[in-house]
């Protein structure tokens, strides 16, 4: 597996009022936006000479990747695989809401509850297949479960430590060689 530098993209609007996104699109907000910049501050120190970079096609992904792209050299190409869980008929609804009707035990759960939804095993299937044919050192700009599922697959984690595998808005993720980092500014 190549070298890869892994990115959620930054806080949109509906990050900002607990709505469950799924495939919706919603603008980042100006805190989502500084967060994207930061991660290409953390880019724009590292070498990525012959690296490319991949976005989900959703807009929060697209628009975090063109400010972060000023640091990696190159197109910005979009792929399908890098889309966030698809939410079926609870795409828009309120985290806190879907917990409180479901009994769910928090946010991961309902993945696998939602009405039409993907599931976690799906997203699981899609991202093997994704890097399983991926041949060139890359910048991937995600979303929040996407980019768990892909670092749980190259370290090597079950699925059940989506719960606890670091996440967040505003960081890059570096994983080579099945060894997970999560790089900050300076460092």
């Amino acid at each position: 597996m190549p070298p890869l530098y892994i990115l959620r993209h930054g806080e949109t609007t509906w990050n900002a009022s607990g709505r469950l996104q799924g495939h919706f699109h919603a603008d980042l907000t100006d805190r989502g936006r500084a967060q994207a910049e930061t991660q290409r501050q953390i880019l724009a120190a590292r070498d990525l000479t012959g690296f490319q970079i991949l976005s989900s096609p959703q807009g929060r992904a697209v628009q975090t990747a063109r400010i972060v792209m000023q640091a990696v050299p190159g197109p910005l190409q979009t792929e399908a695989a890098l889309a966030e869980i698809g939410l079926g008929g609870w795409a828009g609804e309120t985290r806190a809401d879907l917990i409180a009707q479901t009994g769910a035990q928090d946010g991961f759960a309902l993945y696998d509850l939602a009405p039409g939804g993907e599931g976690l095993a799906a997203l699981h299937d899609r991202c093997s297949a994704f890097l399983a044919r991926l041949t060139q050192p890359s910048v991937l700009v995600t979303h929040g479960i996407t980019s768990r599922m892909l670092r749980l697959i190259l370290t090597g984690r079950p699925p059940r430590d989506l719960r606890v595998i670091d996440g967040g808005q505003g960081v890059v993720f570096y994983v080579d060689g099945g060894v997970q980092t999560r790089l900050t500014l300076g460092a």
